[in-house]
């Protein structure tokens, strides 16, 4: 006996492997960043600027945003190069230990940073309407997880 197998058609999405569709799930947000800040006249950001620019005004700081981000420290410097050379940021000495420097936004650099976070938050409101809140709180736990399997978080679910 023959079955109808049109019926019982896969979605797309179920033939791709993860890592690829991980990949294009980041470039939704990208794409979003990059138009965003395209709009507002910033076309010298360089690839991974946003990430580290967005990261240092949630943070506070480049250590935690590089940990945060995922960034080795010395790519994380050679961002910072090409971010202060561009006024997206502005080295200042750290008060408390003259050894170190603090990274700090420029006011070109928070206006960046606005709009890189209005974007996210844009896909985030859109993605949400789509698939719900609830589902939202499920795929960050299973990224979550999926994180920890590499990288053990010290924040507990």
């Amino acid at each position: 006996m023959a079955t109808d197998t049109s019926a019982q058609q896969v979605p797309w999405y179920e033939e791709i492997a993860l890592p690829v569709l991980f990949a294009e799930a980041r470039k939704v947000y990208g794409e979003a960043i990059h138009a965003a800040l395209a709009a507002a006249g910033i076309d010298d950001m360089p690839p991974t600027g946003a990430r580290v620019v967005g990261g240092i005004r949630r943070m506070g700081n480049l250590r935690d945003a590089a940990l945060q981000l995922g960034i080795a420290k010395q790519a994380a410097s050679q961002v910072i190069d090409t971010l202060a050379l561009r006024g997206y940021v502005q080295r200042l000495p750290d008060e408390s230990d003259g050894r170190r420097i603090q990274i700090a936004l420029t006011p070109r650099g928070e206006v960046a940073a606005q709009i890189v976070n209005e974007a996210v938050e844009a896909v985030n409101r859109t993605f949400e309407e789509k698939i719900g809140a609830e589902e939202i709180r499920h795929l960050r736990l299973a990224l979550g997880r999926l994180v920890e399997l590499g990288h053990p978080s010290p924040v507990s679910d």
